[in-house]
Order: structure tokens, then sequence, then C-alpha cells
């Protein structure tokens, strides 16, 4: 969840999982920093009796303001001298981690929350605080609105709030490094499969950290698998907070930010490239093709890998006794239905969240409150949740359950690119594209989403998309469904964005939804075909022709000033 801290008085809540403060638009960042803590301070303080006790965990990436003197660290410092002046004992990483240690942190130290300052993949000028509750989720509502509240209560800055030295000299300062990393590379255990296979494949490995935390983390987590450690791109394997190689700092953006590391692979001999994010809690990965070129695999092409490997390793390793109506996996509604359908076959259950992995993270704690066992959850923008020792989606162990899974294909002379082929012709083929355009005018966004809403009169929705039928939509924004007897959509109402579904006549379901932490109008389109439906090549073209019915007639790039995607 975000929470955009532009003045003093204008807090604006968004959809996604973290608050970001932009550099550039706040005049003191620190301050702001500060002040945000108090307001989460006296929001915990009022819900656990015990807060001084349990205590608070805090993790930071590498980024950095030279021209303000604020990097992760000293916002992290900041925020424990909040807490420790009020008496609350801090566990602050003494060294940057990756995202998903604070959630495995505060579960591990029974923490009462946690924050992880970090802008994950976003530019060099943003930073923020991804927020989790004591189930090692990110926080949903009320805590999110509460917090709010309470910030808005707290805008001047308390005695001691500013004072960094207290995170050397006060007793209530523990580091909890050592104890965390350690565990978690024992927890990863746990879905390692094959070690003895691991030890003596002959596959290489190339990763990139992206310029963040990812490098020393990754390579431990390869150890704890048995595996040789994979090779970095050394022009991208220490932190750097101006991302100097690459344009963006996102390895979603594709083979064009990927350049290093697919010039080292090949240099290497090296058929696959895992790269995660700065702060390491998303994947992407590469695979080079007989025919010499790259495949960089989409979120939902991962997922699909993952979830088959997932389940397969389940059924391999488990008990006879093991139930499979009590195993779970989940994805964001804007993600593929490839789970959906692998689940229909095999037995298991599968559920749609809002998007954002706040709500996979919520929903997973519940399941396993109930008893339940969850194997995977993931959403699109190559978020993976393996197991549920994390309840957040983590780049540092999908990237060695990948490199699992490689080696383990390749004793059977198979490619994860042939794999996934045979996933999709054993459950039924899931073509699927993203993408997005830039707006950087809210009521230009607004104007768009309206005009959907009342399209050829007051409050009425599109019955076509050019030439293609419309069988239903849901509007979560305003909580409406058509495909329901009530009317009402299933998942919660999410006023604070936008976001519509349309389900057409021939198979192909599209979304249209704003960025929580980006000026981007996000599109998610997807043709899911039964197993007899094999023509690929037909099902991508008709996939393209939605997707350009899609973008011509409800998005009207042209006529609204929405500038295309960069490739």
């Amino acid at each position: 969840m975000v929470f955009c801290i532009p003045t003093w008085k204008e807090v604006e809540l968004l959809l996604e999982e973290t608050i970001f403060l932009t550099v550039c638009t706040i005049m003191n960042l620190n301050l702001h920093a500060s002040v945000l803590l108090q307001g989460m301070y006296k929001y915990l303080e009022r819900c656990f009796s015990d807060f001084r006790q349990r205590g608070f965990v805090v993790g930071y990436d590498t980024r950095g303001q030279v021209t303000s003197s604020c990097s992760s660290k000293r916002l992290a410092k900041l925020t424990a001298a909040v807490l420790l002046a009020k008496g609350v004992p801090v566990y602050l990483f003494s060294k940057y981690v990756p995202t998903p240690f604070v959630p495995y942190a505060v579960r591990q130290l029974k923490a009462a929350a946690g924050v992880m300052i970090t802008a994950s993949h976003n530019r060099k000028e943003d930073n923020g605080y991804k927020v989790y509750w004591e189930n090692g989720a990110q926080i949903t509502s009320p805590h999110d609105k509460e917090i709010l509240k309470c910030i808005e209560e707290c805008v001047e800055p308390w005695n001691g709030s500013w004072n960094e030295n207290l995170v050397d000299t006060s007793p209530l300062t523990r580091d909890p490094l050592e104890e965390i990393s350690k565990i978690y590379m024992e927890d990863l255990k746990k879905i390692c499969y094959h070690r003895e296979l691991n030890t003596k494949t002959n596959l290489k490995f190339i990763h990139t950290s992206f310029h963040g935390v990812g490098h020393d983390y990754v390579q431990l987590a390869f150890k704890a698998f048995g595996f040789k450690p994979p090779i970095p791109v050394p022009e991208q394997k220490d932190p750097d907070p101006d991302f100097s190689t690459v344009k963006c700092p996102n390895p979603e953006e594709g083979e064009c930010v990927l350049e290093l590391s697919l010039r080292l692979a090949e240099k290497e001999s090296a058929r696959v490239v895992l790269a995660t994010d700065p702060d390491a809690d998303r994947l992407a990965v590469a695979e080079r093709q007989e025919n010499g070129r790259w495949k960089v695999f989409t979120g939902n092409e991962l997922a699909a890998l993952f979830g088959w490997w997932m389940f397969r390793s389940w059924k391999a390793n488990g008990s006879r006794e093991a139930d499979v109506k009590n195993v779970y996996m989940l994805a964001t509604t804007v993600s593929s239905k490839i789970l959906k359908a692998i689940a229909l076959k095999e037995g298991f259950h599968f559920e749609e969240t809002l998007p954002g992995f706040k709500w996979i993270g919520s929903r997973v704690k519940d399941l396993l409150d109930n008893g339940k066992e969850v194997l995977f959850a993931f959403e699109e923008s190559i978020g993976f949740m393996c197991g549920t020792s994390v309840l957040d989606k983590d780049g540092v162990s999908a990237a060695v359950v990948i490199a699992e899974m490689a080696s383990y294909l390749e004793t059977k002379n198979l490619t994860l690119a042939q794999q996934l082929t045979e996933i999709y012709e054993m459950y039924g083929y899931h073509i699927s594209k993203t993408s997005y355009f830039l707006c950087y005018e809210p009521p230009t966004i607004k104007r768009v989403f309206e005009k959907l809403r009342n399209f050829d009169f007051p409050k009425s929705y599109p019955k076509s998309c050019g030439a293609y039928g419309i069988l239903h939509v849901r509007d979560v924004t305003t909580g409406y469904d058509s495909s329901q007897l009530n009317k009402k959509s299933v998942l919660p109402a999410s006023k604070n964005s936008q976001m519509i579904t349309f389900t057409f006549q021939n198979g192909c379901v599209a979304t249209l939804r704003t960025s929580g932490t980006e000026p981007k109008i996000k599109y998610y389109a997807e043709m899911c075909a039964r197993p007899e439906q094999s023509d690929k090549t037909f099902l991508e073209e008709q996939l393209q022709k939605v997707i350009e019915a899609l973008i011509e007639n409800f998005l009207e790039p042209s006529k609204n000033g929405l500038i295309w995607r960069s490739v």
C-alpha cells in the first residue's frame, strides 16, 4: 500500500504496497520520515499493550541521495530513533538486506511490526517505507487508514526524533542480521528437493542484482541448495544508488535492461540468467534457446513453471495421508489464470486477490491459521512466493528454486521453455500480454475510466470493443460485477484506485488499471484456452487483435495524450 506525502496536509492513500516518499516533491524527506514513524508509533502503542516488549524490525536497501544526505540507511536510523526514544526495542539490521528479510524477521522475532526502507525498482530519486504487521504480511485496512490518521495528528517532530546517535548508544538497539540470515537459509532448505542433483549439475547460472542488495544473499541461497555459486555480473554486483549501468532498475523491462547479463552468459556458456531487482523481492529469468536467441520469461510464464514445480514436488515428497483438497495456490486477479487451470485438473484450490502482495500475504496467513497448506502464490509483475516462510514476494528464494528446476529438467533433456510448452499442452495455453501507457495528468486518467462507466449513456458499460463482444464487466473501483446475480464484485471494492475488467465472448480477459506508485495506465490481457485448443498462433493473433481494439476504443492514446511504453 502507498502513502504519498507531498505536503504535510495532503496525504493520499493509493493502492499498492509501499509508503513512497518521492524526493523530488518533498522539501525535507528526513523530517517527513520522522513524523511518519511518530504516527506509526502512536498507532502501534494503541494496538499492542506489549509493544515495548515485542519490539519493531527495521531493514533498508542501498538507495541514497547525496544532495539531501538522505540514504535508506539514514532513514532507517531516523526510524529507529523515533521508537528508541519511546523505549521500544528496535531490531535494526546492521547491513542492507532483501525486502523479504523484514517480514521474515517480524514473524521469527515475534515483533509487533516492521518496516523496510526501499523504493524497490522505482527510479533512483524515490524512496519509501514498506510496512508489515505482526503476521508478517503487508498492512491492509483498517491499519493503513488508522496509521494515516495518526500521522496527521503528529505533524510536529518529537524530542529525540532526530537523534540518530540513539542507534549506537541505546541498549534497546539489536542487530538481527546474523540470526535472521542463518535461519532464513535453513528454512530455504524446506523447498529444496534435489540437493544431490544440485551439487552435480553442469548448468551455469548468471546472476545480476541490478546494483542492489541481492548478490550476497543469492550466493548464500545457492550454497544452501548445494549449488556452486552463480556467476555475478561484475558491473552490477555491488550497490550503486545511481543504477549507473541501466536506464531503468526494473528487470521486468526485459532484454533491454539485461544486456550485460546476457552478454556475460554467452561468454561463460551459461544458459540461464537470473535477475533480482534492487531490493531482491522480484525475479526475472532468461534462458538461451537452441537457436542462440534469448527468451525472457514473463511473470505469468514463470508462474506456470513455479506452480507446476511446487505441486509436482509436493506430490513427490508429501506423505500418503496428505490431502490435495487441503492445498492452495493464489494469484492476483490481473495475473494469469494458469494456476486455476492446473488446480481444476489436479484437485487443489485456487484463489484470486486484489492486485498487490499485501492481499496475498494476508489471505495466505488466514489459510495457514485454518490448517491449510499453501504451496505457491504470485503476481504477474515477477513477484513469487514459494512456500510460506515469507508471506511476501521473495526474489532470493525464487532464484534458487528456478535454478533447481532448471537443473532437474536438464537431467530430462528439457529446457525451461520446453517444459513451459508441456505445461500449456497439458493444462491449456494461457497467452498473455501486459504493458502500460504513461499519463502525468490525473484528470485525464479519471476521464478515461469515467467514460468507460458512462459509455453509451450514464451508468452504462461498453457492450463491445470494436468487433469483439463483451460478456461481463467487473469494476472493482465501484464494486460492480455483471457476472454476479447481485451485480456486486466478489473482490472487495477499492475506491482509491481505478480497475475495470472485461471478459470477452472469445475467451479473452482484459483489465485496465492504474498504478499506485507510478503515473501509468496498465493493461493486462490473456487468452485462456482449453487443452484441446493447441493452435498457439491463432490464440496469439486473437489476443493481439483484442489488445489493439482495447487501446483504440477504450484508451484512445492520441486523444488523451497517453505516452506509449518505450521498448
